[in-house]
């Protein structure tokens, strides 16, 4: 090589070098975070909640993490998993450090195998297939919520405590409500309450009379609703005709909250009982300043949405921050070993095992608000520990 080729090679190679150094300092310059949530169509509203959660996690540390500006970008995903995962593709094409989303599992469990392909850590909040922590776990997707077990656990407690005899279930036709109503009809029966019968029922029905009028001539004094989205209001909408609360014990996943009631009006949602993944009233310090500081941005009372949202992102963000070093797996290795002492719900504890989230569960009845309150409130009534509702780590 003469000395021409060879001094051109090292100019080369040193222009390599700085472009690569600068692309790492570049990747240093903000803590990327991608919000994957529906902001429109039929869990908008769900999706809006996550971001104003987030937004306050982000603002109660000045909106820095290891001494850098917290730069988030959210992408509407339109309630659509085929549209999740173009724009999760989209932003993991970027320098992304988290992740966050989605909201339905389906969309979840597809960007899930992206963000393991990039090595990029997700934070979930809401999706509570049991596939996400369970079969199909990865390193890198850590959920600081609720799962369909033990939700199923507690609504088969609830009814129990509750006394209920016999159970007829209305379910929304797809696999995530079927894998539901069988774990739940096998708890049930497992605490001696009988099932009086199963309808599935097409998501976006809307008639449910027929089925509501079913279960009220069956026998069975507690019903299991397990509807979707705009489902939800509906069905609840039309047991509010029919004084459905008030004939049967009416209990679901997330079948109720202050956001749903608002929506279904007292005259369906007063008397219904629910799975909660958060409360506003619950009295611990980081609640309570969370509280304060939404209503101060928003004007409102916290959803369960957001309260998750905030409780997940602000936990991943003070890990990050304790580790003092720009690199993921470090962030992962510290997360899937962490402890919450002050999640807004109490103590949360992360399995190294499945990167999922050990902690307390609540269940609630809608009551009429009180002063300050909106119409339909959630009055939490039942508290489970995570012994009860989380098996050992295999």
């Amino acid at each position: 090589m003469n000395r021409t080729l060879a001094s051109r090679v090292r100019l080369a190679t040193l222009a390599v070098g700085c472009l690569l150094g600068g692309a790492s300092a570049l990747a240093q310059d903000a803590f990327r975070i991608a919000g994957i949530v529906p902001l429109s169509g039929a869990w908008g509203i769900v999706g809006e909640n996550m971001r104003r959660g987030a937004t306050i996690a982000f603002e109660e540390r000045n909106n820095r993490v290891l001494g850098k500006p917290i730069e988030a970008v959210w992408e509407d995903t339109e309630t659509s998993t085929q549209v999740a995962v173009q724009k999760t593709t989209r932003v993991l094409a970027r320098d992304t450090h988290t992740l966050f989303g989605e909201v339905s599992s389906g969309s979840t469990l597809a960007i899930m195998k992206l963000t393991e392909q990039r090595k990029v850590p997700q934070i979930i909040t809401l999706s509570a297939d049991d596939r996400i922590t369970g079969a199909d776990k990865t390193r890198y997707a850590f959920r600081t919520s609720n799962t369909v077990a033990m939700e199923n656990r507690m609504i088969g407690e609830f009814a129990r405590r509750q006394g209920v005899k016999k159970v007829y279930g209305i379910v929304s036709d797809y696999q995530v409500g079927r894998d539901m109503w069988a774990s739940l009809k096998a708890d049930m029966e497992s605490k001696g309450i009988a099932i009086a019968g199963i309808d599935f029922t097409p998501i976006g029905t809307k008639d449910y009379a027929i089925l509501l009028d079913k279960a009220m001539k069956s026998g069975a004094d507690g019903l299991a609703l397990i509807v979707v989205g705009g489902d939800t209001v509906t069905s609840l909408k039309q047991g509010g005709d029919v004084g459905l609360a008030g004939k049967m014990k009416v209990m679901g996943t997330m079948l109720m909250d202050e956001t749903q009631g608002q929506s279904v009006g007292a005259g369906g949602a007063l008397g219904v009982h629910s799975t909660l993944r958060y409360h506003f009233t619950q009295d611990t310090p980081r609640n309570k300043r969370f509280v304060a500081a939404y209503r101060a941005k928003y004007g409102e009372l916290p959803s369960q949405y957001a309260g998750e949202a905030y409780d997940g992102m602000s936990w991943w963000l003070d890990v990050v921050e304790s580790t003092g070093v720009w690199d993921k797996e470090k962030w992962v290795d510290a997360f899937r070993n962490s402890v919450r002492n002050d999640s807004v719900e109490g103590a949360k504890r992360m399995r190294a095992c499945d990167n999922q989230a050990e902690q307390v569960g609540l269940f609630g009845t809608a009551v009429a608000g009180g002063a300050g309150q909106p119409p339909v409130t959630m009055k939490v009534t039942e508290t489970f520990t995570a012994q009860d509702l989380f098996k050992p780590c295999q």
